[in-house]
């Protein structure tokens, strides 16, 4: 008996690793092309054309994968904050079980500020380009709208893990530490000091635990 051959379900159904490995890779490739587009450029400068020529592959391309210029810029910065592409929260990785594992509060804001650090190195210049063309562009709008959201969201669980370990001042709120780790984190502020000021990365990393301490902590452990 001849062998039978595999039904449209079984053909469906696999995927060559191979094949799996090379639209990954053009993946990373047009995430860092656009990356770099968006950083030096701003969104609206910045073509789907410009990006694919980058990265070496066509437009169609760039279009199937991500769709809208819009949806890449999104995943161009989630990307940068977390480091890989990975579709895991930044919150539920491994270096913020391990914060949270810290007994001091000086051991807890290091354990973040290691993290923040490059997160803003890489994200800083996209999210600020978000933040620029949300003005004129409705879906960027709801871009900047979330990572507005979710720095607020990281800045209250900053607050948390250092009321976990200290008092605050007398009279400081939590909502008004927490409105104070978020504009310490603003991605404005990083790109200021780092680009005219001249800071550092890791200076920036100092003075962010430096402040956090003084204007937060009552009595630090």
């Amino acid at each position: 008996m001849p062998p039978t051959a595999p039904d449209d379900k079984t053909r469906r159904a696999y995927r060559s690793p191979r094949r799996t490995a090379q639209a990954q890779r053009t993946r990373e490739h047009i995430i860092a092309a656009a990356t770099q587009h968006f950083a030096a450029h701003g969104y609206v400068a910045t073509t789907i054309r410009a990006i694919a020529t980058a990265a070496g592959v066509s437009i169609p391309a760039v279009e199937l994968a991500f769709g809208t210029k819009a949806q890449l810029l999104k995943t161009s910065i989630d990307v940068a904050i977390a480091g890989d592409d990975a579709p895991v929260p930044v919150l539920d990785r491994d270096w913020a079980a391990q914060a949270q594992a810290t007994v001091t509060t000086d051991e807890f804001l290091a354990a973040v500020g290691r993290v923040l650090r490059p997160a803003m190195v890489r994200s800083a210049a996209l999210v600020l380009a978000a933040f620029e063309a949300a003005s004129t562009d409705p879906g960027i709008r709801d871009l900047a709208d979330r990572l507005a959201l979710q720095r607020a969201i990281t800045a209250a669980w900053i607050v948390d893990g250092i009321r976990q370990r200290a008092a605050l001042h007398p009279g400081l709120t939590r909502r008004r530490a927490i409105d104070q780790v978020w504009l310490l984190m603003d991605p404005a502020v990083f790109e200021r000091l780092t680009t005219y000021r001249r800071w550092s990365p890791r200076e920036y990393e100092r003075w962010f635990t430096d402040s956090a301490v003084r204007l937060l902590v009552g009595h630090a452990n």
